[in-house]
């Protein structure tokens, strides 16, 4: 089975690749929509950063738990499952005419997203041998680029049309749909199959039950004594503040601050989502070769510099354009290649469990950016204050993953 032509694998990254899409369309497509719902639910922009921190703290607290569930009951079953919940919470979204309420239902579809990286990306590294991770979560991580340029061409349109609200209602229809192709064509890894992972030699994620039951304790205890992980998962942390300051309020300060209209802005956003896909097809893959902390930690600093010409070029059309190309495509490659850390510095039986836990990190500091930005937003008028604590925390986040030393590699 082993040499087929055509090998499972690319299904399963199919499947998830259509799940990253959809999740990060619901999760960034808030940041589309805000100049049209901030003034339609009467909010300021710091009751804005309580809406998308609402989806980043449910998000927080259940995936450290939906990583454990993965590793324990297959990542079919918790993804199928987690994205109903992400769909219902995007139809909800829709209805909502009050702060409080977008709040629940954004939470809502934080708990449902829980599991479409965490899960998909542990899937995927169960597909696919170590030297072809990267790769693998490369295609995978084109998803959320597709989905950036994406809603910025299709929203634009429904809120001309129609309204905002049917840009939830179409988000949520079209999840619900997905939650059945994760049924259909997801299997948790090749062993269920009785086949080997793609990539080259006969790598077999098989293990003794029992022997993997009497480890289970060592091999969390390996995971959180460990310096490596909390390292990356302060790395993760601060890369995520310095990414979603630009990511959320770009569209905003581009309408406020430089003038552009709101199709004008909603464009830019779908030129850094095009670019993405450039990014995540080419650097993880390099990482394979030229090691992933090296390849993390220069893309690290080129998003630190990729912000400042954002921030410094005013209304200078060119730089500013080509900030937002070298942001989307480096901004892009980095979260699969945080998440092929799990692999290649911890053990297989632990990586859902090892992205789950990293994810608080990643939450955090998206958590942060939404509200230190809106607040600083709010007090000053400007988002100016906002970018210089990006750049600094991007570089700081460069310097933490060099300290990472190389452990393991399953």
């Amino acid at each position: 089975m082993s040499k087929r032509r055509f090998h499972r694998a690319w299904i399963v990254l199919g499947v998830c690749f259509t799940d990253v899409f959809i999740s990060y369309s619901i999760r960034l497509g808030f940041g589309i929509l805000l100049p049209v719902m901030i003034p339609a639910l009467h909010m300021n922009r710091t009751a804005a950063g309580a809406i998308i921190n609402s989806y980043f703290l449910v998000y927080v607290f259940i995936t450290p738990l939906t990583g454990n569930l993965t590793d324990r009951f297959g990542a079919r079953t918790i993804i199928t499952i987690f994205s109903i919940i992400l769909g219902v919470g995007a139809l909800l979204m829709g209805t909502t005419n009050q702060v409080w309420t977008a709040c629940i239902f954004f939470g809502l579809a934080g708990a449902g997203a829980s599991a479409m990286w965490t899960s998909v990306v542990t899937i995927v590294q169960k597909w696919f041998t170590p030297r072809r991770r990267g790769m693998a979560l490369g295609f995978l991580s084109t998803g959320f680029g597709l989905s950036f340029a994406a809603m910025g061409l299709l929203f634009p349109s429904l809120v001309n049309s129609l309204s905002w609200r049917y840009c939830w209602y179409v988000l949520g229809t079209w999840t619900l749909v997905i939650a059945l192709l994760n049924v259909v064509f997801l299997r948790s890894s090749p062993d269920e199959l009785q086949m080997f992972a793609w990539g080259g030699g006969e790598y077999k994620l098989t293990e003794d039950s029992s022997r993997k039951n009497l480890l289970r304790g060592n091999l969390y205890s390996e995971v959180f004594f460990s310096s490596q992980f909390w390292i990356i998962g302060v790395s993760y942390l601060l890369i995520s503040y310095a990414n979603y300051t630009v990511t959320t309020f770009m569209v905003d300060y581009a309408n406020m601050e430089l003038g552009f209209n709101f199709s004008q802005a909603s464009y830019l956003v779908s030129i850094r989502g095009l670019s993405q896909i450039v990014g995540v097809l080419i650097i993880p893959f390099l990482s394979d070769r030229i090691g992933r902390k090296i390849a993390i930690s220069g893309s690290n600093l080129l998003i630190v510099l990729s912000t400042i010409g954002f921030t410094a070029s005013g209304k200078e059309l060119p730089i500013f354009l080509t900030s937002i190309v070298f942001h989307g495509i480096f901004s892009g490659a980095i979260w699969p290649m945080y998440g092929a850390c799990a692999g290649d510095y911890f053990r297989k039986e632990v990586i859902g469990t090892v992205i789950g836990a990293w994810t608080p990190f990643y939450g955090l500091g998206a958590i942060l950016a939404h509200f230190i930005g809106g607040r600083i937003y709010d007090k000053a008028d400007s988002y100016q204050m906002a970018f210089f604590l990006a750049i600094l925390f991007g570089m700081l986040a460069a310097f933490l993953i060099l300290m990472v030393k190389k452990v393991y590699r399953g």
